[in-house]
């Protein structure tokens, strides 16, 4: 683990997080979103961002944080995944980090059972979790949100 890492970091419930920078597409401010029924829990609904049907993750119900209604003031990340571009509700984002590679604690020594974490690295914010979002859904939330999508996109 070599060379320099660049972090996107964000707020939530005062938090900081951090996003790798090559998945970040960009941030916008919230926006209305649709619901999308039989979605997994931590799905919003979605936005259509540019005729692109992006999925709205909700950070907070993955992370067990107390729930909290999206505001106008809060801020969309658009990233993203192997599989997909999503959307996450953050409250603020703070802006970008350039790091060591070697900073950061591979995520074994910080969550070993939390799959969706990369590793952790202290900044100024205090202790930033890094998370993949290539893990964010489980195979099978997955699979319930392909449905969920491919259900809204007909319907509408």
């Amino acid at each position: 683990m070599e060379g320099k890492v660049q972090l996107l970091i964000f707020v939530v419930e005062g938090r900081p997080f951090g996003l790798l920078l090559p998945q970040v597409e960009r941030v916008i401010r919230a926006m209305a979103w649709t619901p999308l029924p039989q979605s997994p829990e931590m799905v919003l609904g979605a936005i259509d961002l540019g005729g692109e049907i992006i999925p709205l993750f909700d950070f907070r119900a993955r992370f067990g944080l107390p729930e909290r209604d999206v505001s106008e003031n809060d801020q969309f990340v658009i990233a993203r995944t192997s599989r997909r571009a999503v959307a996450l509700a953050v409250e603020e984002v703070k802006g970008l980090e350039e790091r060591d590679r070697v900073d950061i604690v591979e995520a074994e020594r910080v969550l070993p059972h939390l799959d969706q974490i990369e590793g952790a690295i202290q900044l100024d914010q205090g202790l930033t979790l890094i998370h993949n979002l290539n893990r964010f859904l489980s195979l099978d939330e997955e699979r319930e949100l392909d449905k969920a999508l491919s259900a809204g996109v007909s319907d509408g």
